[in-house]
C-alpha cells in the first residue's frame, strides 16, 4: 500500500488506485500524512477540516472522518491500523517507501548533493523524477488550515527548486540550445525569480545569440523595476558584464 498527496489524494496497491471520494476525508489524510510520524492535535484537525469557524457537529464528524480513513487504509492481515489515536489527537505511521512525499524529499536532497558534486546526469535523473512525482496540488478550496497552507507553499516551492537543478544540471552538461524555449517560459511565469532569467541569458548566450541575451536582461531588470521598485541583483549583472565583455574569444 502507498499514499500519495503530491496531486488529488489517492491509495495505491499495485494497479489498484482508490481516489478518495469525500474531500474532508482527503483533507484528513492529508493533513495526517504531511505530519506523518507526528502526532496531530484535535483542534488542528478540525481547523484543517472546516477552517475558523467548525460546526458544533466538528467532533463528532472527525471521529466519523478517521474511522473512514482507517478503513481506506486496512492492510490485509494487519492487526492494527496505521492511524494511531493519541491523547491528544491521532498519529499516521507509514514506512518510508509508502509515502510519495518521501520520495520526493529523498530526490532532491539527493539532487542538491548530486549538483554540487558536479554529477551532473545523476542529478537531472533525481530532479526530473522529483518533478515526476508532482500530480499538482489540492485543489484551493480545500485548503482552509496553516498545516495544508503552509504544505502548499512549500510544495510550489520545492517544485520550482528541482526546475532550477534541472537547468542549472542540463546547462553544465552543455545542452544550452535545448533549453532556451522552457527558460523563455519558466522566465516569463515566474518573472520574480532572478535564476530563471540568469539561466536563460546564458543559455542564449551560449547558443551564440547574444543579442537576445541582453534582451532578456533588460526585460528582467524592466520586470524587477515595475513590480518591485529593486535592481537586479549581482547574479544577472555579472552575468550581463560577461556577455558584455565576451567579443567571440
Amino acid at each position: 500500500m502507498r499514499l500519495e498527496i503530491l496531486g488529488p489524494v489517492r491509495v495505491t496497491d499495485g494497479n489498484d488506485i482508490k481516489a478518495i471520494g469525500a474531500q474532508k476525508v482527503e483533507i484528513l489524510l492529508a493533513t495526517l500524512a504531511i505530519r506523518s510520524g507526528q502526532v496531530v492535535g484535535v483542534d488542528q484537525l478540525i481547523a484543517e477540516i472546516w477552517g475558523d469557524e467548525p460546526p458544533r457537529s466538528a467532533m463528532g464528524g472527525l471521529y466519523v472522518y478517521v474511522s473512514q480513513v482507517r478503513k481506506l487504509l486496512r492492510r490485509p492481515g494487519a492487526a492494527a491500523s496505521p492511524v494511531l489515536t493519541k491523547p491528544s489527537g491521532y498519529m499516521l505511521t507509514l514506512g518510508s517507501d509508502e509515502l510519495d512525499l518521501h520520495d520526493l524529499t529523498r530526490l532532491v536532497k539527493e539532487g542538491r548533493v548530486q549538483l554540487r558534486n558536479g554529477e551532473h546526469e545523476d542529478a537531472v535523473r533525481s530532479f526530473e523524477e522529483a518533478l515526476a512525482l508532482c500530480r499538482g496540488p489540492l485543489p484551493t478550496t480545500a485548503v482552509r488550515g496553516p498545516i495544508l497552507q503552509g504544505f502548499q507553499a512549500w510544495f510550489g516551492e520545492i517544485q520550482l527548486e528541482c526546475r532550477e537543478g534541472q537547468m542549472e544540471a542540463h546547462m553544465a552538461l552543455g545542452h544550452h540550445r535545448e533549453l532556451v524555449s522552457d527558460l523563455y517560459l519558466l522566465s516569463t511565469e515566474h518573472p520574480l525569480r532572478e535564476v530563471f532569467h540568469r539561466q536563460l541569458m546564458l543559455a542564449l548566450h551560449r547558443s551564440d545569440c547574444r543579442g537576445d541575451a541582453l534582451l532578456a536582461y533588460h526585460r528582467a531588470c524592466r520586470t524587477l523595476r515595475d513590480q518591485l521598485g529593486v535592481e537586479p541583483g549581482p547574479a544577472l549583472k555579472d552575468i550581463q558584464r560577461e556577455i558584455l565583455m565576451d567579443n567571440g574569444r
